[in-house]
C-alpha cells in the first residue's frame, strides 16, 4: 500500500537523496547550474521546515517516489524534484504528491506555488496543466533550452 509521508529523519533523508539523484540521472541534463552536489550534500537544506518539506511515497517502506518544497519569498514557494521511480509510473503516485505538495504549500500560507520543467517531461507538463499551473516568465536562471516555467494560485 502506497503512503506518503514527511521525511524528518537522517534514514529518510538519505532516501530523498538517492531519489533526488535518480530524478538528476534520468534527465540526461547538466544540472551544476543548481549546485546539485551541495543540494544533495546539505538535505534538507532549502527544504527544511516550517518553510518548506519533503514528501516521499513509499511502498512496503520502500520509497516509490519524492518531492519538495522550498521558500521563495512570504507569498512564493517552489515545488521541486517531482519524481517517481520507473516501476511506479502510470500508477497515479506523481498525481498523488503533487496534491499533496500543494497542500503543504497552502498550509505554509503560500499564494503562490512555482516550479520549472524541461520540455522533454512531457507527462510532467500534462500533470502540471491538469492541476491548473499555467505559464509565465523565467523567475530565475535555467540554461537549458525550452525550459518551461509555470505557477498556481493557491488563494
Amino acid at each position: 500500500m502506497l503512503r506518503l509521508i514527511h521525511a524528518t529523519e537522517e534514514f529518510e533523508y538519505d532516501q530523498a537523496r538517492e531519489l533526488f539523484l535518480e530524478y538528476v540521472e534520468s534527465l540526461g541534463v547538466d544540472l551544476s547550474f543548481q549546485n546539485i552536489a551541495t543540494e544533495l550534500q546539505n538535505i534538507p537544506g532549502e527544504y527544511a521546515p516550517p518553510d518548506g518539506c519533503i514528501l516521499l511515497a513509499l511502498d512496503s517502506e520502500q520509497p516509490a517516489g519524492c518531492v519538495a518544497l522550498r521558500k521563495i519569498d512570504e507569498q512564493v514557494c517552489e515545488m521541486k524534484r517531482l519524481y517517481v521511480k520507473p516501476q511506479w509510473k502510470g500508477r497515479g503516485v506523481g498525481k498523488k504528491l503533487a496534491l499533496a505538495i500543494l497542500d503543504e504549500a497552502k498550509i505554509r500560507g503560500y499564494s503562490f506555488i512555482r516550479l520549472d520543467t524541461l520540455p522533454t517531461m512531457q507527462q510532467a507538463i500534462q500533470l502540471y496543466r491538469s492541476l491548473e499551473f499555467y505559464p509565465i516568465e523565467p523567475y530565475r536562471f535555467n540554461p537549458i533550452e525550452g525550459t518551461l516555467y509555470m505557477e498556481k494560485q493557491l488563494k
